[in-house]
């Protein structure tokens, strides 16, 4: 456990991805964790309550983590959106992929460069991605999708996206970010932890010219690792 200025505190951990070496991870403690002295993270729709998810490891993560590992490396442009704690990027980059990082939170960059400095790899291209938007914050303010960070911009051969699909999204504005930046030619991989959203995804990618194949992800509790229940969703367009 390390105490780490300014106000949260965080923990180091060896992870074992399976077929690539181990990574050492800097996350935070728990969820309890939250420092938002300047309104950052809320004036970007980012509640208290949702503040630690960003620096958590989770299940889902490690499920993408664990596929990234057996691509191919290419020349292909990955972008992995949502991506927290960014596993995904990580295990990519250590092999030698041109992989973009992206998250709306205020500090998933810092993490991240910490995360690579930590396994002796160099600053992992990183950018700001948000979808949807928000009209008021928690406090009823308004809200103001604003970032420090340089936004994503061109378009990406593969994306990925672990537990991104946590809320309904009838408006279809995650599709329509991914359709943004995917290329015409185009393959997206979703980890879902049955979190019961996929249908109206389904529809959007659908609408977005992606066909859809999915292998379900289920995984007995180990010594190691508790049960795991979810689905690897990929879409493709040609």
């Amino acid at each position: 456990m390390q105490t780490t200025s300014p106000g949260y505190l965080t923990r180091q951990a060896s992870i074992a991805v399976a077929g690539v070496d181990d990574l050492v991870i800097r996350a935070l403690l728990d969820n309890n964790q939250f420092h938002d002295p300047l309104d950052e993270a809320l004036n970007l729709g980012i509640s208290s309550a949702s503040w630690p998810l960003f620096g958590l490891l989770w299940p889902s993560g490690l499920r993408m983590a664990e596929r990234m590992a057996l691509r191919p490396v290419t020349g292909e442009r990955i972008l992995e959106i949502g991506c927290g704690l960014a596993l995904s990027s990580l295990v990519a980059h250590r092999r030698g992929a041109q992989v973009t990082a992206s998250d709306c939170h205020p500090l998933t960059h810092a993490f991240l460069d910490e995360n690579t400095r930590l396994n002796g790899l160099p600053p992992i291209t990183y950018r700001h991605g948000l979808w949807g938007t928000a009209k008021l914050r928690d406090d009823g303010l308004p809200m103001l999708p604003s970032s420090k960070e340089t936004s994503i911009s061109g378009e990406f051969d593969l994306i990925v996206g672990s537990d991104i699909l946590y809320e309904r999204d009838d408006a279809g504005a995650l599709a329509h970010f991914i359709q943004t930046h995917a290329a015409p030619i185009a393959e997206v991989w979703v980890v879902d932890p049955n979190r019961g959203n996929r249908a109206a995804f389904h529809k959007h990618m659908a609408l977005a010219g992606f066909a859809m194949s999915e292998q379900v992800l289920d995984l007995s509790a180990s010594l190691d690792a508790p049960a795991y229940r979810g689905r690897m969703l990929t879409y493709s367009r040609n």
